[in-house]
């Protein structure tokens, strides 16, 4: 019985940057400043357990680009945390702004625990010791922090209030996905998922398809998942298949999401393994990528879709909610048979656009309101998949490639203008 290996994420990284920059003509000069990250810190979490022994974990900052201006990305709480999936997940966040054109570059923090297996004063003393000990690296002109896997609003307050507290002025523009009371921006928290929904919206339009009536399948049923799943059965798509960590759910005719979501609200895990309805069947979580269906979502972790099970996906297309869920030899394999894939730095670039909206509101001391925030998100989401759209059929290549193109030619750009110091 053969072992599959996971792949490195920063592998995959380089590897697309080094398809996206030999399409552009790019130099290996510049390609080794791009795939290569300005610094990464790595750091020790000495906490008191609520029965009185000291545990040390251990986390991550990695600031891979400022050319286009501060870096931004969130923090993740997860046993499987690597130094080298943080690199991948800040240099993923560089063409990820780029690719939406907002003036930030790339940052990414990580911390190797189960916030499952915390308590909440554990996960607060965690938070502040973590904040305390990468705070000489970010700030609001620096690198702004925010939410990503198993961490929320709740985690971004205590970081914020921990910085205020240490350096003794307000410092509500130093993370952003907070909640709205402590400077949060309305409709942060559904971003992500609303622009997955937009983007799936776009891709569908371009083929001449409307959402309602479509199947979706979505892997992964935290903040993006279920946020996309809950719109596009607003809108009338019929989300036949969901995942989570603790198993899936299928049903032909349409899952009923609101009353699914809430489910998962109350549950004490949030998740759905539990959840029974009529017409519903459990399955293994993983079956859900190969579902007949028109669309998947892969909204989990990275490295989901792979040369073992590329060849059985049968959605023709694919929208990547989760970051860097396909890895380059999946690729491959996907555009020999035809899939459409809107890769990550396009389709869930919605948290960092609003993430910029909290940001700007944050350092002017103004607030917008929710329906402004979503038509401003919705307005910079379509006017990227159109600039990427366009690329593609005029190079002829992937979404992928001509979203990585996109986000290279900005940044290789920004490289050149500045020079290199010394």
């Amino acid at each position: 019985m053969s072992v599959q290996i996971a792949p490195n994420p920063f592998e995959m990284f380089k590897t697309q940057v080094r398809l996206g920059g030999e399409k552009l003509g790019l130099s290996p000069d510049l390609l080794a400043i791009i795939e290569t990250p300005e610094r990464a810190l790595e750091v020790s979490i000495p906490v008191r357990m609520d029965d009185g022994h000291i545990e040390v974990f251990r986390g991550y900052r990695v600031q891979h680009s400022s050319v286009r201006g501060p870096c931004k990305g969130g923090i993740r709480y997860h046993p499987a945390v690597t130094v080298d999936e943080v690199k991948a997940l800040a240099g993923w966040m560089t063409l990820k702004c780029a690719v939406v054109d907002i003036p930030f570059g790339g940052g990414k923090g990580g911390v190797v625990c189960d916030p499952m297996k915390l308590s909440e004063g554990e996960l607060e003393r965690l938070t502040r010791r973590y904040t305390a000990m990468i705070l000489p690296l970010i700030g609001p002109t620096r690198d702004i922090p925010a939410p990503d896997v198993n961490t929320s609003a709740k985690i971004m307050n205590w970081f914020m209030d921990t910085a205020t507290a240490l350096r003794g002025e307000p410092m509500y523009a130093i993370v952003t996905g907070k909640d709205v009371a402590v400077g949060g921006a309305r409709g942060r928290r559904e971003a992500t998922g609303r622009g997955v929904m937009i983007i799936t919206q776009e891709v569908l339009a371009r083929l001449g398809k409307k959402l309602e009536g479509i199947t979706v399948a979505i892997q992964g049923f935290g903040n993006v998942g279920s946020v996309a799943a809950l719109l596009l059965h607003k809108a009338g798509a019929k989300v036949v298949g969901v995942a989570d960590i603790s198993g899936g759910l299928y049903n032909p005719n349409g899952l009923n999401i609101p009353e699914l979501a809430e489910y998962v609200t109350r549950s004490p895990k949030r998740v759905i393994a539990g959840y029974t309805a009529p017409g519903v069947s459990p399955i293994p979580g993983e079956e859900v990528l190969t579902l007949d269906v028109d669309v998947l979502i892969p909204a989990a972790l990275e490295g989901q879709i792979t040369e073992q099970n590329a060849d059985r996906i049968k959605a023709k297309v694919i929208v990547e909610g989760a970051n860097g869920p396909t890895t380059p030899e999946a690729d491959v394999i996907l555009e020999e048979r035809g899939r459409l894939v809107v890769p990550d730095i396009l389709a869930n670039a919605g948290g960092v656009v609003v993430s910029y909206f909290e940001w700007v509101q944050n350092l002017q001391y103004f607030s917008w309101d929710e329906e402004e925030t979503n038509a401003r998100l919705a307005q910079i989401m379509r006017r990227a998949f159109q600039a990427v759209w366009t690329m593609a059929q005029e190079k002829k290549v992937s979404l992928r490639i001509a979203a990585q193109m996109l986000a290279l030619s900005r940044v290789a750009e920004a490289i050149r203008l500045r020079g290199i110091f010394p």
